[in-house]
């Protein structure tokens, strides 16, 4: 996807409702219009946290006067389920209480409160128990898909699980033999269940694929929800970007499978010394 057409999409996804729009009347896929929507929302949190924490007193003061946790965190512009955690805990409410019972509401005794906190998850899609739970399986698609993807092709991998206790920083799949993909060897591949514009890329090049080429050697990162292939990445030497074509069926017309490539033993050894 162009550059142009992504910032379109990201400039016109502010709410829910966004999503079934551009879906129904552009045609887009509802998946990936959540995957953008959530990108969105999700910097846009982490970038003004501080600044709404800091109103927690004045936005529990017009909770106890009557108003809900949905219509103060519409007015803030700010995710619901966080607005009443942080209300909540103005009230001494902890933590670990808050997410127990907006995860189970029956656990609420208090029926306004409970009814409030289902309209909470109800309005929250990305923050909420069920937005998480979303956003957590989304991942778990991505890495079935990269894994089906090699065992149908005889490609022997270790997974993050297996590698865990060996290294500290561990891709999705490092690969037994590598393969030859562009050109190049392929130690490793990451799957990532977004989508890849220059903000998410640059944030995975510096935490995760660029000590992936210094521990292990030349990567692969998928990106299942496409990229940005207008834009120069500046991705670190070694890591090339994909988007799912070349995993899809249809797609292995037009690429070719990429095959095993032969590395001599002390090779293989050297290049995954953490």
């Amino acid at each position: 996807m162009k550059q142009s057409e992504y910032q379109d999409l990201y400039d016109r996804l502010e709410t829910p409702e966004d999503i079934d729009f551009l879906a129904e009347n552009f045609g887009y896929d509802k998946e990936l219009l959540l995957v953008v929507h959530t990108q969105r929302v999700v910097r846009d949190t982490t970038k003004r946290f501080y600044r709404v924490k800091e109103q927690a007193k004045r936005m529990a003061h017009q909770w106890r006067n009557g108003e809900s946790f949905v219509d103060i965190a519409s007015r803030m512009n700010f995710p619901a389920t966080l607005t009443a955690l942080m209300i909540l805990e103005q009230q001494n409410v902890p933590r670990k209480q808050f997410w127990r019972n907006i995860t189970d509401p029956t656990t609420v005794r208090d029926p306004k409160l409970r009814r409030e906190l289902e309209e909470v998850s109800r309005a929250d899609i990305i923050y909420s128990p069920e937005g998480s739970a979303k956003q957590y399986e989304r991942g778990r698609w991505g890495e079935s898909k990269l894994f089906k993807w090699l065992d149908e092709r005889g490609i022997e991998y270790r997974t993050e699980k297996d590698l865990r206790k060996q290294y500290e920083k561990t891709p999705d799949t490092l690969l037994r033999t590598p393969i030859e993909w562009d050109g190049s060897k392929k130690f490793w591949i990451e799957s990532k269940a977004t989508f890849g514009d220059p903000v998410e890329i640059r944030r995975h090049i510096k935490k995760q694929l660029e000590p992936y080429v210094h521990m292990f050697g030349d990567g692969l990162v998928v990106y299942w929800f496409g990229y940005t292939d207008d834009v120069d990445h500046r991705e670190p030497e070694g890591v090339t970007i994909a988007d799912a074509n070349p995993f899809e069926d249809q797609g292995e017309m037009s690429l070719a499978v990429p095959k095993l490539a032969a590395v001599p033993e002390s090779s293989r050894t050297t290049r995954r010394v953490a």
